[in-house]
């Protein structure tokens, strides 16, 4: 594909994924095009599953972005991709580090298993290497530092975890199910009936327990971000709302509403979560 200017990066990633678009206005004018190449790779890794038409598919296009990751790394031409080129871009520039972004891929791997994710912490390892690992590498992009991007990517955990739960029924439309399947079965249920019957009362009662441990969790976290990442932060903010919704009961609305986006430019203006 023929290379994408600045602008055409920026309205990817705003077709694809509103909420770190707003976000990414919030970080200084020259970090934006790194930030929007890391959100615009992130959807890539996101859809590799969803675009696939089976396991070993999707392990494929896992397999192109590591060796279009390793390539720029090792300095060697961009790949001709509206998405790679410009993630070789902000590699070569010092960015974005490579092996954050290797981490990202293989934290994936866990989706294209036909089994799915069997534990809670296999779930929550992959919330902190998906969502977590934008929010991380955002963060050092940003100038954060290794330990304040730990922090980010509990707060970039929370936001997946919102993300998984609003989900569900748009996931098990594709006849799929990321929560953890022993916490299915200790709530009597299991993938293939919760993709069967995702509006089920049991499911939503599921669905409101994990995101009120969520929100209870992403309360108590600690905040200390430098104000110049607060962008790689500001997810954290719509996770908050987001969670709460989810836990009574509610669900969140799409698109998303005036109150949300009011939210995060409070937040980002203030330069804190």
């Amino acid at each position: 594909m023929p290379e994408a200017p600045e602008a055409d990066l920026a309205g990817f990633v705003r077709a694809h994924d509103p909420d770190r678009f707003l976000c990414t206005l919030f970080a200084p004018a020259a970090a934006r095009p790194a930030l929007f190449a890391l959100t615009a790779f992130n959807h890539e890794l996101a859809r590799a599953r969803e675009a696939a038409s089976n396991p070993i598919a999707a392990q494929i296009r896992l397999q192109w972005w590591r060796d279009a990751v390793e390539e720029a790394a090792a300095g060697r031409p961009a790949r001709r991709h509206e998405v790679a080129t410009p993630l070789a871009t902000a590699i070569g520039a010092g960015l974005l580090d490579p092996a954050a972004l290797l981490a990202m891929i293989e934290a994936r791997e866990a989706e294209t298993e036909e089994d799915g994710l069997e534990t809670e912490q296999d779930f929550v390892a992959w919330l902190r290497g998906t969502s977590g690992g934008w929010s991380a590498a955002a963060g050092r992009a940003l100038g954060a530092d290794p330990e304040a991007a730990e922090v980010l990517r509990a707060l970039g955990a929370a936001y997946g975890l919102a993300g998984v739960l609003r989900s569900v029924p748009a996931h098990a439309a594709r006849g799929r199910c990321l929560l953890p399947r022993d916490r299915l079965a200790a709530t009597g249920l299991s993938a293939e009936s919760v993709v069967a019957t995702p509006h089920a009362p049991t499911v939503g009662a599921l669905a409101a327990e994990m995101a009120a441990e969520g929100l209870e969790a992403l309360r108590g976290a600690r905040r200390d971000i430098p104000r110049g990442a607060v962008a790689a932060a500001l997810p954290a903010v719509l996770a908050a709302r987001d969670l709460m919704r989810l836990a009574a009961g509610r669900e969140v609305p799409a698109p998303r509403g005036i109150g949300d986006r009011l939210a995060v430019t409070l937040a980002g203006l203030r330069g804190r979560v």
